[in-house]
């Protein structure tokens, strides 16, 4: 059953509320756990359809809700935004704070099978199962399926929730993904750290693997991603999103790949689209 949740701080924007509310998770081991919301003017009169953004290394539930700028879009639209953290806080594992890759503010939305990281580290279940309980329970938010999005960390998260679980999400978009986190180096480091050797176990949390292994997934229509061609990190080989576009061609799997001169990888690129990304949604949303 979803526990409790507490107000931290509310913010009128745009109509409707951006709000912080702590919980106890169970998911991550009984720690306590921060999001952020934005529910837009329509939530006054009943329940609205939900998307789901999913931040980069570093960040936290604020980041998205900060600066990426969704809530004017989300108004318009009637749409609610949920912004989960990026791993548990306070887990108290050794190192867990060393790399700003790896550990606190980096749990790469998987379910850690690896000591000591598998007691807390647990952000897939959390993002899957405890927060849509929570928020549907307690928020005027609509049961049923959701929209999900999130930028570099966030996307390969976004990705891999939606592929392994079309029965909770309508649609999935990205900004700046890692496709392949088992071929990068921020893939590997996390991938193994978190799940080990095994390769078939880290290839469950590949959104390209999955696409290969078990794609096509018709019911999430079209998948978008778009990529700044000046980020750093496209250079370096972190994101690969031509990998991803060539398994969907592959498997039949409709992707939009949109490359954008001039764009880097920060919140300044994710702004730039991030009204198309909720009306992506929202009208994936507004046909269930």
């Amino acid at each position: 059953m979803p526990g409790d949740l507490e107000l931290v701080s509310e913010w009128r924007h745009f109509g409707g509320w951006m709000r912080q509310y702590a919980h106890e998770s169970a998911a991550v081991g009984g720690l306590k756990m921060t999001f952020n919301v934005y529910l837009p003017p329509q939530a006054e009169t009943g329940p609205v359809p939900v998307i789901y953004y999913l931040a980069g290394l570093t960040c936290t539930g604020e980041t998205g809700a900060q600066k990426g700028h969704f809530a004017k879009a989300a108004a318009q639209r009637g749409v609610a935004i949920v912004y989960p953290d990026t791993s548990p806080r306070g887990a108290g594992v050794a190192g867990e704070d060393d790399d700003w890759d790896f550990g606190t503010g980096a749990g790469f939305y998987v379910d850690a099978t690896q000591q000591p990281w598998s007691k807390h580290y647990r952000m897939y279940t959390y993002v899957r199962e405890e927060l849509p309980a929570l928020v549907t329970e307690h928020l005027p938010i609509r049961k049923g399926k959701a929209g999900i999005f999130g930028h570099s960390m966030g996307g390969h998260g976004a990705l891999t929730l939606a592929m392994r679980n079309t029965d909770k999400y309508a649609s999935v978009s990205a900004f700046a993904p890692i496709c392949n986190p088992l071929e990068v180096p921020w893939g590997v480091k996390a991938l193994k750290g978190y799940l080990g050797d095994d390769r078939a176990t880290r290839a469950e949390y590949d959104a390209t693997n999955l696409m290969l292994e078990k794609g096509p997934f018709p019911s999430l229509g079209t998948i978008l991603v778009d990529q700044g061609k000046a980020d750093k990190f496209l250079d370096q080989q972190q994101l690969t999103p031509h990998v991803l576009q060539e398994a969907c061609e592959k498997k039949g799997q409709s992707m939009q790949l949109r490359i954008h001169e001039g764009y880097d990888h920060s919140y300044y690129f994710v702004s730039s689209f991030g009204e198309e990304h909720i009306n992506f949604h929202a009208d994936a949303l507004a046909t269930l």
